[in-house]
């Protein structure tokens, strides 16, 4: 039970992180598909500050920081691209979201193996990064329990993004170029200025998402894999918690929950005596999220104006 716990938390700070870097994207008007990719690309930048960052370079404090920042950045530099096709050329926001999620594991593996070739001397083309011990910085173990700093940066992103959404100017602006931009900037909001401050706060949710995920009870990761469809996962959590930052909580606790069963079904007799694949259960959050969205997307309330390209001249 206390492994189901802890990997139910630590699942759901990933699905958090980027669902709540989804929705402010689309609260400002723009979709992002690409926060897969995002993941990816903040990911890559967090485990190389983890590979190459000397753990006794200011010890855990530096390392947890560093590493934070280094995934933000990554995502919030990559994000960039859905930015400018989106906003500055308008071009269709769900091809180049797809685009960039095939871009980011591509892009990621040849990275990774070129490192490694160079470090081997030529013999090494794997695609894996190994951070053993800067991992470790991440984890504080309360007896059998494993807490992960990350699990407390989730819960303060939820607790800004609630602040910034629903208690300061710069949420309720956000939110009006999601639903009617040309009125927002007839009161003189810059519509093409919000629409990229949502769309980088995605990249970097999405980056420090990113990290979150492929250090997730492993020492190291293959790029080759991806984030295994995370980042869909998330757009469905960010769906089925109506592009709320409460409600995304919730549903990220509940996908969460299926994820971690496929990690500790092992420890449930009964679980373990059904005899099914440990397939099935990795499969399980897909097959809800599939079943969750088919019974509730009718009653979905989207921004209204998401993934309309703004035209400053039209009203």
């Amino acid at each position: 039970m206390i492994l189901l716990t802890q990997y139910t938390l630590l699942f759901a700070s990933v699905l958090m992180l980027v669902a709540l870097g989804g929705c402010f994207s689309e609260r400002s008007g723009v979709i992002n598909i690409g926060l897969e990719g995002i993941m990816v690309i903040g990911a890559l930048g967090g485990a190389l500050v983890m590979k190459f960052l000397p753990v006794e370079f200011g010890g855990a404090p530096v390392m947890v920081l560093a590493t934070l920042i280094a995934s933000a950045l990554s995502g919030m530099i990559f994000s960039l691209l859905l930015a400018v096709a989106a906003i500055n050329f308008k071009a269709d926001q769900t091809i180049t979201g797809t685009a960039m999620n095939m871009l980011a594991t591509a892009a990621a593996t040849v990275a990774v193996k070129a490192m490694n070739t160079a470090a081997s001397g030529g013999s090494d083309v794997s695609s894996d990064i190994i951070y053993t011990r800067a991992r470790d910085t991440f984890i504080v173990r309360f007896g059998t329990f494993e807490f992960n700093w990350f699990m407390l940066f989730a819960l303060i992103a939820l607790v800004l993004s609630y602040i910034i959404l629903y208690k300061l100017r710069f949420g309720l602006r956000l939110r009006a170029c999601g639903e009617h931009p040309q009125a927002a900037d007839s009161v003189g909001i810059n519509v093409y200025k919000m629409r990229y401050a949502g769309v980088l706060i995605s990249g970097i949710l999405g980056g420090i998402g990113g990290i979150v995920y492929i250090t997730a009870g492993v020492s190291s990761w293959k790029f080759e894999n991806g984030v295994a469809g995370f980042g869909f996962l998330a757009l469905a959590v960010m769906i089925f918690g109506q592009w709320k930052p409460l409600k995304i909580a919730l549903a990220a606790l509940l996908f969460g929950f299926f994820r971690a069963l496929g990690n500790v079904y092992t420890g449930f007799d009964i679980l373990k005596n059904l005899n099914l694949p440990s397939t099935v259960y990795n499969m399980l959050p897909y097959i809800i999220s599939l079943i969750v969205l088919a019974l509730t997307s009718k009653n979905s309330l989207a921004p209204k104006a998401e993934g309309i390209p703004y035209d400053k001249g039209s009203r």
